[in-house]
């Protein structure tokens, strides 16, 4: 079985990042050692025996640090991808949000129209309700007052009628002192008198 390493083309290959450092030592060097070490036989075997331990060393290094490096590699390329992933999501939540805002601002003037128009016919169906509430309390007061008038034009007339009546018995009396005599008040009472006689017997 072999391993998802070997199938891996992105997986960490040590002696890869080995022959690359000791390429790049190599081309760190300066040139004037390396003009020293060609001019000076006895001294170019010392270079080169520095050279290979530091390359040892870096191969050493980077067989204990493949592991930790491979794994941070991996997890940031995992941080990597996860953020690109959340930033596409972000980016289509806002093409939604965004959409939805040109939708609404589309049709703000519709419904502004459509609120000015609902707002005219409340105004114009409050206007009618109160002109009826109006008509209806005119009529309310104006039977209310046709009622008053009328008791009170009763009331006036039975006692006009009771004054003219108080007025005709005075007027009556009146007119009898001044045209009965006294014989004529003694022949009414002599008459009484009889009457009352006969009525009792």
């Amino acid at each position: 079985m072999t391993s998802s390493r070997s199938h891996n083309p992105t997986a960490f290959r040590p002696w890869i990042v080995t022959a690359a450092l000791t390429l790049a030592v190599f081309a760190l060097v300066p040139a004037e050692v390396l003009a020293a070490a060609e001019g000076e036989h006895e001294g170019i075997l010392p270079t080169i025996a520095k050279l290979f331990n530091f390359a040892v060393l870096v191969g050493v290094l980077v067989y204990f640090l493949r592991a930790p490096i491979a794994e941070y590699l991996r997890t940031r390329s995992t941080q990597i991808r996860e953020a690109l992933v959340t930033a596409a999501e972000m980016r289509r939540a806002a093409t939604a949000q965004l959409e939805e805002i040109q939708r609404r601002l589309a049709s703000l003037p519709a419904e502004l129209e459509a609120l000015k128009k609902r707002g005219a016919e409340d105004t114009a169906a409050e206007e009618a309700r109160v002109a009826e509430t109006a008509k209806a309390e005119r009529a309310r007061l104006l039977e209310q007052t046709r009622r008053e008038i009328d008791m009170r034009l009763r009331v006036a007339r039975r006692e006009l009628t009771e004054h003219a009546a108080q007025l005709a018995v005075q007027v009556a009396e009146d007119r009898i002192r001044r045209s009965i005599t006294p014989d004529d008040q003694i022949r009414l009472l002599d008459r009484y008198t009889a009457q009352i006689s006969k009525e009792a017997r």
